[in-house]
């Protein structure tokens, strides 16, 4: 049979063969091969190629593909052919799909390490940890056993379809082969391998030790290719360990700089300070601002050089910045506060207006707790209007405390 026309002779159809004539000589044989009427296996083999190659001569840009190309072009993926179809067609009419170049690679271990600040500034630190893989086993060398058998149920594809009827209309569902586990092999139980039961594999444990150099980041992936699992016809793959940094509780990290939030007294702040700054590698920085440069609150300041290794050149540092908040007193002696204005900026001229609409009020505290807002203001006034109108009776709805 010439592999080009192979769908059409399924079909019972000509090259040349309308749409029309392909939906009815399909429906004439679906009706034949069913496997309602049809209990044979062989026969419901056959249903499934009647179907599937209905499903591409009646798809135009599969057909079109199908022409020019043949079955070779849809394993291949020419045009839209799906890999659900590439490796039906590769079952059906032999050969797989040939798209893949070779073996493909299992996945990756994937697992996560902890680091400190401290880690990733200084650097050396290496953790040995021990990593599950999956390997072939090597008492068989990944053959499971003996007398290997290739699955008479999926024909060793590992893949059973099941056919679902709907009126005139069915629908395939490609599943995992459960004689074989998906595997496409059968071995008997008595030639099974002792030490992977003929699963091919076999658990192990792997040691490998995590080196951490100056300036690795959160998220920075450290590979060990080839450590990973290895199936059987597959490229072993790899362990990948992901750092995860943990928060600091004196600096933060931004990239390859660094944030330290300082707060300051208003001494310190007009009258200059000195301050020891313990670094991340346990020096002591010795901070010094000069007096008469007066600091405000919010300032930020920058020390070049003291921020985190360049990573792969840690010779090369980022930025320390400083972030000061000048803290205030909360009360001072009025018996000094004639000399220490004499110091200070002369304060603003205050001008008194004339007039009734004059008003003196106090400033009190805010308290956060207390109830405030304008909705708790608009309750006091309503329960103010109701006191007048009741007596004067009536709770307090307090949301300043009294200086």
């Amino acid at each position: 049979m010439d592999a080009d026309n192979k769908l059409y002779e399924l079909l019972n159809v000509s090259r040349n063969a309308t749409d029309t004539e392909i939906k009815k000589s399909y429906r004439k044989l679906a009706m034949k091969y069913h496997p309602d009427k049809n209990p044979n296996p062989e026969e419901a083999e056959r249903f499934k190629e009647i179907t599937y190659a209905y499903e591409i001569l009646s798809d135009p840009e599969k057909r079109k593909t199908y022409d020019r190309y043949g079955v070779k072009g849809l394993q291949e993926g020419g045009a839209d052919s799906s890999d659900m179809f590439s490796h039906i067609f590769g079952s059906f009419f032999g050969g797989g799909s040939s798209r893949s170049s070779g073996p493909q690679q299992c996945e990756p271990i994937v697992i996560q390490e902890l680091v400190t600040l401290e880690d990733l500034y200084v650097g050396g630190r290496e953790t040995p940890r021990k990593v599950t893989r999956i390997v072939c086993c090597s008492k068989c060398n990944g053959q499971g056993g003996k007398n290997v058998k290739k699955c008479k149920e999926c024909r060793g594809t590992g893949t059973k379809v099941i056919i679902h009827q709907m009126g005139f209309m069915t629908q395939q569902i490609a599943t995992k082969c459960n004689d074989c586990d998906g595997s496409g092999e059968f071995i008997d139980k008595k030639d099974r391998c002792d030490a992977c039961k003929g699963s091919k594999t076999v658990e192990e444990k792997k040691e490998i030790t995590i080196h951490i150099d100056k300036g690795m980041k959160h998220g920075q992936k450290i590979v060990f290719r080839g450590e990973g699992h290895h199936m059987p016809d597959s490229v072993q793959g790899d362990i990948i360990v992901v750092l995860k940094e943990q928060a600091h509780e004196t600096f933060k990290r931004e990239g390859n700089d660094l944030i330290l939030n300082e707060t300051i007294s208003i001494t310190q702040a007009l009258c200059g300070f000195d301050l020891v700054i313990k670094h991340l590698d346990g020096r002591d920085l010795h901070v010094k601002h000069e007096a008469g440069n007066v600091m405000k609150n919010g300032d930020i300041k920058c020390i070049v050089g003291e921020g985190m290794p360049i990573y792969k050149n840690p010779f090369e540092k980022g930025v320390l910045f400083m972030n000061f908040t000048v803290e205030f007193p909360t009360s001072m002696d009025v018996s000094v506060l004639a000399e220490l204005e004499k110091c200070l900026p002369p304060r603003p001229a205050f001008v008194m207006p004339d007039g009734e609409h004059v008003e003196e009020v106090s400033l009190s505290d805010y308290d956060p707790h207390a109830r405030s807002g304008r909705k708790k203001h608009s309750a006091a006034y309503n329960s103010d209007s109701e006191d007048e109108e009741n007596g004067g009776a009536g709770g307090p709805g307090v949301q300043c405390r009294a200086s």
